[in-house]
């Protein structure tokens, strides 16, 4: 493990230590530290990244490992956006942790860094890859959000005070409005990947689709998006009940991208061929 990495690591914690504390306790202004030290491990992150990237002669996402770092990365970054754009101090006590314990069980897991074929480097490789994990990190963190939401809400029904969360909780609506949006992006970058991934097979196969696990898993979980937003503009919902889907589908995208990883990766996690 390199210094950039334990750094990351050590960043991670003391970022999800300190959001912790500034949700728990009455502390003034700690959530801008905590989202300082956050900003500093996905520089130390992206710095390992890069460097692992450069000694593959590919982007870092060649097997499971690889990609779960990446994946990891990339949602600490659109995290620490949203804390510092939308004022969601709240959601680093999620996404600090999630980060930690992705790149620990990434860094568990690693046995080496992968090579790709010389027939999957190409331009198509970082647009793809780039565009699938930033939908999904999207819909992460819209997963990440619906559960602040639901433990706002149950709060509230329950008048249960928390001195320490006054005023770092955005309103219920303000939370339904974060999540449908990051639902919307998430949707469309998921889309373009998959319509991406499809031209790259042609041009490197011969053919759109092959049918292979991670492709029929990635259609259906395109299908429960499409419809869980089509419910939200149509069907109007929103509140408890978007944010309880949310979480469920993103719980069915979650286990498809690690059970296939892990038990039948096809041409997405080491067999290429």
């Amino acid at each position: 493990m390199t210094p950039w990495l334990v750094a990351a690591l050590l960043c991670y914690a003391l970022s999800f230590a300190l959001f912790a504390v500034d949700f728990s306790w009455r502390v003034s202004n700690l959530s801008r530290w905590a989202s300082a030290v956050l900003g500093a491990a996905v520089i130390f992150h992206a710095g390992a990244l890069i460097g692992r990237g450069w000694a593959s002669g590919n982007l870092p996402v060649a097997n499971f490992p690889e990609a779960l770092s990446f994946l990891a990365c990339l949602t600490a970054l659109l995290g620490l956006f949203l804390i510092t754009r939308f004022r969601l101090a709240v959601i680093g006590a999620l996404v600090a942790p999630a980060a930690l314990i992705a790149l620990g069980a990434a860094e568990a897991m690693r046995g080496g860094s992968g090579k790709l074929p010389h027939t999957l480097r190409s331009l198509w490789l970082p647009v793809h890859v780039t565009l699938a994990f930033l939908g999904e990190a999207l819909l992460l963190l819209a997963a990440v959000v619906s559960v602040v939401y639901l433990f706002e809400e149950s709060r509230l029904k329950a008048h249960r005070p928390l001195p320490g969360a006054v005023g770092k909780i955005p309103s219920l609506e303000r939370l339904d409005q974060v999540n449908y949006r990051l639902l919307g992006w998430g949707f469309l970058l998921l889309t373009l990947a998959i319509l991406s991934g499809a031209l790259w097979a042609q041009n490197t196969w011969g053919h759109f689709w092959s049918w292979e696990p991670r492709e029929s898993w990635a259609l259906v979980t395109w299908v429960l998006y499409a419809a869980l937003l089509q419910s939200r503009l149509t069907a109007g919902w929103r509140g408890r009940r978007a944010a309880t889907l949310t979480i469920m589908v993103f719980v069915i995208l979650a286990g498809s991208f690690v059970g296939l990883s892990l038990l039948s990766p096809g041409k997405h996690g080491g067999s290429f061929g």
